[in-house]
């Protein structure tokens, strides 16, 4: 775990911030005092934003009977 001022911190922020690997520490001192504490967490890269209308065309085949009740389930479809 590494220490550093709070001065060091105010000019170097981003520099700190980019050399930091994902679960390292970094803790912020004022006067030998800790104050503050910087944790580099790895987020997960965002997915894409879905697309509708990407799977139109792959159904091959429905069944004539796809939406029939199944014999034995008549009284709970009421």
């Amino acid at each position: 775990m590494k220490t550093i001022t709070l001065q060091q911190a105010q000019s170097h922020l981003a520099e700190i911030i980019e050399k930091l690997p994902p679960g390292e520490e970094v803790v912020i001192t004022r006067d030998n005092m800790p104050v503050a504490t910087i944790r580099a967490t790895a987020f997960p890269t965002p997915r894409k934003q879905r697309q509708l209308g990407t799977l139109r065309g792959s159904v091959l085949y429905m069944a004539p009977d796809f939406d029939a009740i199944p014999e034995g389930f008549e009284e709970y479809v009421e």
